[in-house]
């Protein structure tokens, strides 16, 4: 009995394990994928990453590799990144990442992820205040 109770736990454990992570390492995946793509300017492969709303906003490739360009040149030209925790806020995936850029600087930002048929998509980025700023 004791065994059968045992590898149920270990069973439902690991089950849990697996659809906590199922979500991150895919997510992880399309984010970790479109800043290799911005990295080789590669901006139609980096673009095809983005959700449909944010293909509408910026219309070309082009254009949306201009915006990451002059807006987030961390994610750009990333020196290092870092993985930090996946959570669910409004029905929405959200991934947090830092990012240490060329000159050292730490920034953290906020991936929305949506998923689609194809897969999860970019839905939004948002640049967070550095750490220890605050009103």
């Amino acid at each position: 009995m004791r065994l059968a109770w045992t590898a149920a736990l270990v069973f439902w454990a690991g089950s849990a394990i697996a659809q906590d992570t199922a979500p991150g390492a895919g997510i992880r995946a399309v984010i970790g994928n479109q800043i290799t793509a911005l990295q080789a300017d590669d901006f139609p492969m980096a673009f095809s990453y983005a959700a449909p709303g944010i293909k509408r906003l910026f219309g070309t490739p082009e254009q949306f590799g201009a915006m990451v360009r002059q807006g987030y040149p961390m994610v750009y030209r990333p020196a290092d990144i870092r993985w930090l925790p996946l959570r669910e806020t409004g029905g929405m995936m959200v991934q947090r990442v830092m990012i240490r850029d060329a000159e050292g600087r730490v920034h953290f930002l906020d991936y929305e992820m949506s998923p689609s048929d194809e897969g999860w998509q970019i839905n939004a980025v948002r640049l967070l205040p550095p750490q220890g700023a605050g009103a």
